[in-house]
């Protein structure tokens, strides 16, 4: 068995029109395909992020069959966390450059600090529902 590549990494977000402006219009990422599935009453918006996928999976809160999915656990302080994914980290070629770019767009964004183990430039941020988001040069 050769697993060589990851073809995409699905989110499942609160608010999916906040997340769609968040990841869209704030990062950048071009849509793929965006699809309204009736029959789970939500909604599946797959991005282009490098060469794989990212999918946001998620309700409208105008939608009158809206269940807010449980919150994450341990954030911000991230004191304990619950099992699965932890963050995502996006490579960068200059982590100041797009600090300075989500800043002016209104994202908060940690203070730049060097990787323990790399020595690589580092940050997070954190999209509308907590997840962490990693800048590493």
């Amino acid at each position: 068995m050769e697993l060589t590549l990851i073809h995409h990494i699905a989110i499942i977000v609160s608010d999916y029109d906040k997340s769609r402006e968040f990841y869209v219009d704030k990062l950048g990422f071009s849509v793929i395909r965006e699809n309204h599935r009736p029959k789970r009453h939500d909604y599946k918006l797959d991005l282009k992020c490098g060469d794989i996928e990212l999918e946001i999976f998620g309700n409208k809160l105008t939608d009158p069959d809206y269940s807010a999915p449980p919150a994450r656990i341990g954030l911000p302080e991230w004191p304990r966390e619950a099992c699965g994914l932890r963050h995502l980290a996006f490579y960068v070629e200059d982590v100041e450059k797009v600090k300075a770019e989500l800043e002016s767009k209104g994202i908060f964004v940690e203070p730049i600090r060097s990787d323990d183990y790399t020595g690589r430039k580092m940050t997070f941020f954190f999209d509308p529902d907590g997840l962490p988001l990693e800048l590493h040069e």
